[in-house]
Order: structure tokens, then C-alpha cells, then sequence
């Protein structure tokens, strides 16, 4: 073996990396992509769930219910 494969070797190993690391970026890329659409959906399902459903109603006497006796003495004056 002479320095001419050893040098060919160790180029055609840097070529392999670079090769295996382009895929990699590439692989990750797409899979980033994906998730911040499927994030982006998810948020806008969110926000539409929110926007279409009316805050719960409470009456008085639901209110008197769940508060402190001292609460409930200053509602029935």
C-alpha cells in the first residue's frame, strides 16, 4: 500500500461523510417541516375551539354556592 491509497482512502471516506451528513440534513429538514405544520394545525384547531365556545354561564345563586359564608351573607343583603 502506498501513499496514493492511502490518500485515495481517506478522500473517498471524506466523501462518504459529506455524502451521510447532506442526507441526514435533508432527512431532518423534511421532519422539521412536517412538525411545525402539524404544530401550526393543532394551534389553529386550538384557538378555533376556544373562539366557537362561549365561556360557561353562572347565576348568582351558582356563585353563592361555591363562595364563603361571609360572601353569601353580602348577597342576600
Amino acid at each position: 500500500m502506498n501513499v496514493d491509497d492511502v490518500v485515495a482512502e481517506k478522500v473517498e471516506a471524506a466523501r462518504r461523510k459529506i455524502a451521510n451528513d447532506k442526507l441526514r440534513r435533508e432527512e431532518l429538514a423534511e421532519a422539521r417541516k412536517h412538525g411545525i405544520a402539524r404544530r401550526h394545525a393543532q394551534k389553529l384547531a386550538r384557538l378555533q375551539q376556544q373562539t366557537t365556545t362561549p365561556p360557561p354561564r353562572t347565576t348568582a345563586a351558582e356563585r353563592a354556592d361555591r363562595s364563603d359564608p361571609d360572601t353569601r351573607a353580602r348577597e342576600e343583603r
